[in-house]
């Protein structure tokens, strides 16, 4: 039987200590996993956790990055820019995401999901960080399989996308899931070598700084973790890539105008799409950041694939 949590019984942030910014404090290790007696504790009370430190303050700064530009979907912005510019996009999006998913992939986005968790090996009593989880489909396939021993962060770096994964994931019973709002390029709330799965699911292209993401993902997995990516890619035959480029710059702007009454936000899902990686290239990438025996799947034909890599 589902039971649905009310907000009162999480951590109000207005409750916390006041004094440095959350996110920047010097002498907190940030996000602690839950100690076996703090899991009990929890689960007698069945009061799901939510930690509030995050680590979402841009760490591109005109200081930083100066006048250096990146893209956009197919603009051109400052690196300064770009973060609040997506935040936008999927703040506007978060109601009608998991409906919007359903229809501009016909459904088969949970195929290539199961796709990916089966390629995941994620076995009872593991510690999982799901990156840009947003609405927590995987998530909640991860905390079933992790089991009562084991233990699953649902972590994104936008509130609105995380709040909607949270209110789904308490309603589906699942009390061995934390919800961190937290940056993809630094993971800055989590230490090092702390999980043995780390996912993250058409996300990866609207971070910013994609390196450095793949080097923080390395860096938070135990010796031995693996990593996966589930990604929109290059489909691998030039008539599909023709058909995908009508759908995507004809279709998908229409359903979003009509269902969540936002057709630019589904322009750029589009065009960061087209900008985002090769397969081929994704690869070197997760090389480049210390990931051995990579290797990835292509799922329909290209349009998306899963990569893999591993933690020496």
């Amino acid at each position: 039987m589902q039971s649905s949590v009310s907000d009162s019984q999480f951590t109000d942030v207005n409750e916390l200590p006041k004094g440095t910014p959350q996110g920047q404090q010097q002498t907190q290790a940030g996000y602690v996993p839950p100690s076996e007696d703090t899991y009990n504790a929890n689960q007698q009370s069945s009061q799901p956790r939510f930690n509030p430190r995050d680590d979402i303050n841009n760490p591109h700064t005109p200081d930083t990055d100066g006048l250096e530009e990146t893209h956009f979907g197919f603009q051109k912005v400052k690196k300064a820019e770009k973060q609040a510019r997506v935040a936008d996009v999927f703040s506007s999006v978060a109601k009608k995401y998991d409906i919007m998913n359903d229809l501009m992939s016909f459904g088969i986005h949970r195929l290539w999901k199961r796709y990916a968790i089966s390629l995941s090996g994620v076995r009872a009593g593991q510690q999982v960080l799901d990156i840009a989880g947003g609405t927590g489909d995987l998530a909640k396939v991860f905390s079933r399989e992790v089991g009562r021993s084991g233990h699953v962060v649902l972590s994104d770096i936008n509130e609105a996308m995380l709040e909607v994964g949270r209110e789904r994931l308490i309603n589906a019973g699942c009390n061995n899931v934390d919800f961190v709002l937290a940056n993809a390029e630094t993971l800055a709330p989590f230490a090092d070598n702390s999980f043995d799965l780390v996912t993250i699911s058409f996300g990866l292209r609207n971070v910013t700084d994609k390196d450095a993401a793949l080097r923080s993902m390395y860096r938070v997995l135990k010796p031995g973790g693996r990593m996966l990516i589930l990604e929109f890619s290059k489909p691998i035959f030039e008539p599909l890539s023709k058909a995908y480029d009508l759908y995507s710059f004809t279709a998908l702007p229409l359903m979003g105008k009509v269902v969540a009454n936002d057709s630019e936000s589904y322009r750029y899902l589009a065009e960061s799409i087209r900008m985002h990686p090769d397969q081929q290239t994704l690869k070197q990438m997760m090389q480049n950041a210390g990931f051995e025996n990579c290797d990835y799947h292509n799922l329909t034909g290209g349009i998306v694939a899963v990569h893999r890599g591993f933690k020496k």
